[in-house]
C-alpha cells in the first residue's frame, strides 16, 4: 500500500526524498544531502530534462538515483511487475557502470526493483536472460547496450528516463554514435539528464539536439572542488621515480592507495615491482579481462589489496570508500585527467592525499599543469628513509593496541611471558617483528631545493674545489643533465656537493666540494666507477679548459670592407660558369668538431679530397 505524501515526509528526514529511498540513505550512513544531490530533488526539477554539472566525487551517482524516484515510481513506493525496462543509464567505462549498478542497488532495495546491467566483457546469454526476467533499471556501456537493442533483446519503448553519466567522456572515448542511437531508440516522451564534470561545446549540443528545454544546473565550484584533498608535488631525479613511489606508500601506509600510470606497460612493470617490495597490490588497465578488473577492485575494496597500480581506465567513477592516496607516477597529459584522476580520493567528505611524481625536468609543464587545474600544491622531496623511520615509530608509539586493557587470557600469558623474558626483551620482539612486516624506504638522490627557478638563488663559485675527471666527453654525448644524477647516485652525495662541469672532446672535469671527497671517493672504490661503462679519478691541479670548453677558437680574420665593390680585389662575382667562392665566415659541414689550427676552407678541401678518393 501507499503512502500519502504528507506521511512519507515525515517518515523521512531528507525532504523531497520518497520514503524507500530514504530509508536507504539512513541506512547507509548518510546524515545530509551532497549539493548536487539537493539540487536535483527541486520541486521545479521534477520530470524535467536537466544538463548538471558537478565535481567528482560529489555523489552524482545517488543524485540520479534520487531523481529517477518520482519519475519510475510515481506515488507509490514500490515496482510492479514490467515487461521492459523504465530507466536507462549509460556510462563510459565497464567499471563504472557496474558501480553505478552497486549504487542504485543499495539506494533502491526497499522498492522491490529489478537492476541488469549490459557491459562489453560479461556473459551476454546472462544479461538477456536478465532482461527478458522483467528488468525495472538497466545500467550499460554504449557498445554493449547498442547490440542488445540491435539484437531485440533489449526493447527500450518503455523507458521513461535516460541517464547519461559523465557524458563529456563518452564522447571524448569516440561513443557518440552508439549514444546517438540509443537516445533516437527510446520514446520522444522520456525525461532525458545528462551528468558531467565539465560541459564542453560537443555537450551543449548534444543536449540540445535530445533534450526538451534542458535546466542547466552547476554546482562545480573551482574554489572549492579540492578541499578535501590536500596535493602534494614531489620533485626526484629522472631515474628515481620508482623508489620514490615505494617511499610515498611507506610514508602514508594507506588503507587504499592508487598508483596512475601512463601506460599498460609501465602499469605491469610497477605492480611487479611493487609485488617484489612486499605490497600487496593489484593492477588494473584495459588489456585484463573484465572478470580480472572486477576481481582487482573488489580486492581493494575487503582489504585483500592495498594497492592499486592502474591507467586512466580507473579515473572515472571509480569509488573505493578508503582510499586514502593517490599518487601520479607519470604527470598527466591535462586539467581534466588531473582532476578526475585525483578525485578518486577525497569523496563525499573524506579526506585525501594526492601526490604527483614530478622529475625536476618536468617542474615548468607541472606548474602550468596545476595552474591550469587551479590546484595549489606543496612543493617538497619525496619522504626519505629517515622520515619514514620517524614516521614508524610514531604510529607504534600511537597504536590503540598498546592503550588496550587486557582480557583476562591476555593477562595470564603476559604475567608467564614476563616470567621467562624481561621486559626489554619482549619490547625488542616486538619491534622485530613489527619492522619486519614492513617495506624497508629507498635511498633517494637529493635533487637540491625545492623552490622554483625564480626563488632559486645562484650559487657561488666553489672555494678550495677538488677536481676529478670522467671517462665521457662530448664524443659520448655526454651532458651535464645525465651526468649530474649518475654523480649523485654513484657517489652518495648531493646536488650541492657538486660545482663546475666542464665537458670535453674526449672527458669531462667535475668539480667536487672538499667536504663530499672522502665521502665519495669510499663509495666509487678503488676502480672508480660511477657507471658501467664510466670511470672516475681525482686530479692533483685544476684542469686548464681554456675558453669554450677544451675548444681552440679559429684565427680572427679581417672584416670584409664593404666600402669597394664587390668585383675588387679577392672576391668576384661568377660571371664565367664557375662556383661561387666559399667565404670562410659560412658554416663548413665537417661532421665533428674543428681540427684546431685549420680554417674552414682548408677542412672543405680535404674532405671533396677523400670523396675523390672513395670514389676512384
Amino acid at each position: 500500500m501507499s503512502l500519502r505524501p504528507t506521511e512519507r515526509n515525515k517518515m523521512t528526514e531528507f525532504e523531497g526524498v520518497l520514503v524507500p529511498l530514504g530509508q536507504a540513505l539512513t541506512k547507509h550512513g548518510y546524515d545530509q544531502l551532497t549539493p548536487v544531490q539537493k539540487a536535483v530533488l527541486a520541486p521545479e526539477l521534477r520530470d524535467v530534462d536537466a544538463l548538471v554539472s558537478a565535481q567528482t566525487g560529489s555523489g552524482k551517482t545517488v543524485a540520479f538515483g534520487l531523481a529517477l524516484g518520482p519519475t519510475l515510481l510515481g506515488s507509490g513506493d514500490r515496482f510492479s511487475k514490467e515487461k521492459a525496462p523504465l530507466a536507462l543509464v549509460v556510462a563510459p567505462t565497464r567499471e563504472l557502470a557496474l558501480q553505478v549498478r552497486r549504487e542504485l542497488e543499495w539506494l533502491y532495495e526497499r522498492t522491490g526493483a529489478s537492476i541488469a546491467s549490459c557491459v562489453g566483457g560479461m556473459d551476454m546469454r546472462q544479461e538477456r536472460r536478465a532482461l527478458q526476467q522483467g528488468a525495472h533499471i538497466v545500467v550499460g556501456t554504449p557498445g554493449r547496450l547498442r547490440d542488445h537493442i540491435e539484437r531485440g533483446s533489449f526493447d527500450s519503448s518503455a523507458l521513461k528516463a535516460v541517464v547519461l553519466d559523465e557524458a563529456d567522456e563518452m564522447l571524448d572515448l569516440g561513443f557518440r554514435d552508439d549514444l546517438e542511437y540509443i537516445l533516437e531508440s527510446a520514446p520522444a516522451e522520456r525525461r532525458t539528464l545528462m551528468f558531467s564534470a565539465t560541459v564542453p561545446r560537443s555537450i551543449v549540443s548534444l543536449a540540445k539536439r535530445y533534450q526538451r528545454d534542458a535546466v542547466r544546473i552547476s554546482t562545480t565550484s573551482d574554489q572549492e572542488q579540492h578541499l578535501d584533498i590536500e596535493y602534494r608535488a614531489l620533485t626526484i631525479a629522472p631515474n628515481d621515480r620508482e623508489n620514490a613511489i615505494i617511499n610515498v606508500l611507506r610514508f602514508f601506509e594507506a588503507k587504499n592507495a592508487l598508483v596512475f600510470c601512463a601506460t599498460r606497460a609501465t602499469v605491469n612493470h610497477m605492480t611487479s615491482r611493487l609485488n617484489n617490495r612486499g605490497f600487496s597490490v593489484v593492477a588494473l588497465s584495459g588489456e585484463l579481462s573484465q572478470n580480472e578488473r572486477t576481481h582487482a577492485l573488489q580486492a581493494m575494496r575487503d582489504g585483500r589489496a592495498q594497492v592499486c597500480v592502474a591507467t586512466d581506465v580507473a579515473a572515472r567513477g571509480i569509488d573505493l570508500p578508503n582510499l586514502e592516496l593517490v599518487i601520479h607516477a607519470d604527470i598527466p597529459k591535462n586539467r581534466e585527467s588531473l582532476l578526475h584522476r585525483s578525485g578518486r580520493t577525497g569523496r563525499a567528505g573524506r579526506k585525501g592525499v594526492c601526490t604527483l611524481i614530478v622529475p625536476h625536468n618536468w617542474r615548468k609543464r607541472t606548474e602550468r599543469l596545476l595552474g591550469s587545474a587551479n590546484v595549489e600544491a606543496t612543493w617538497a622531496k619525496p619522504p626519505s628513509a629517515k622520515e619514514i623511520m620517524i614516521r614508524d615509530r610514531e604510529r607504534i608509539l600511537e597504536d590503540p593496541a598498546l592503550s588496550a586493557p587486557l582480557s583476562e587470557f591476555e593477562q595470564t600469558f603476559v604475567e608467564e611471558l614476563l616470567g621467562k623474558h624481561s621486559a626489554e626483551q619482549v619490547a625488542a620482539a616486538f619491534l622485530r617483528q613489527n619492522f619486519a612486516e614492513r617495506t624497508a624506504p629507498e635511498e633517494l638522490i637529493d635533487t637540491g631545493p625545492v623552490e622554483s627557478r625564480q626563488q632559486q638563488k645562484s650559487r657561488q663559485d666553489f672555494k678550495n674545489g677538488v677536481w676529478f675527471s670522467l671517462s665521457v666527453g662530448r664524443e659520448q654525448n655526454a651532458e651535464a643533465r645525465w651526468l649530474l644524477p649518475m654523480l649523485c647516485r654513484a657517489g652518495h652525495i648531493t646536488k650541492n656537493d657538486i660545482g663546475a662541469i666542464r665537458i670535453q672532446q674526449t672527458e669531462t672535469f667535475v668539480e667536487l666540494t672538499p667536504e663530499s671527497v672522502d665521502k665519495f671517493m669510499e663509495a666509487i672504490g678503488s676502480g672508480g666507477k660511477v657507471d658501467k661503462t664510466v670511470t672516475m679519478k681525482r686530479l692533483d691541479t685544476i684542469p686548464d679548459v681554456g675558453r669554450g670548453g677544451g675548444k681552440k677558437p679559429f684565427a680572427k680574420k679581417k672584416p670584409f670592407n664593404t666600402s669597394k665593390p664587390a668585383h675588387r680585389g679577392k672576391f668576384k662575382p661568377n660571371t664565367k660558369g664557375k662556383k661561387p667562392y666559399k667565404s670562410q665566415f659560412e658554416k663548413a659541414d665537417t661532421g665533428g668538431a674543428a681540427e684546431p689550427g685549420s680554417s674552414p676552407l682548408k677542412r672543405k678541401k680535404k674532405k671533396k679530397n677523400k670523396k675523390k678518393v672513395k670514389s676512384f
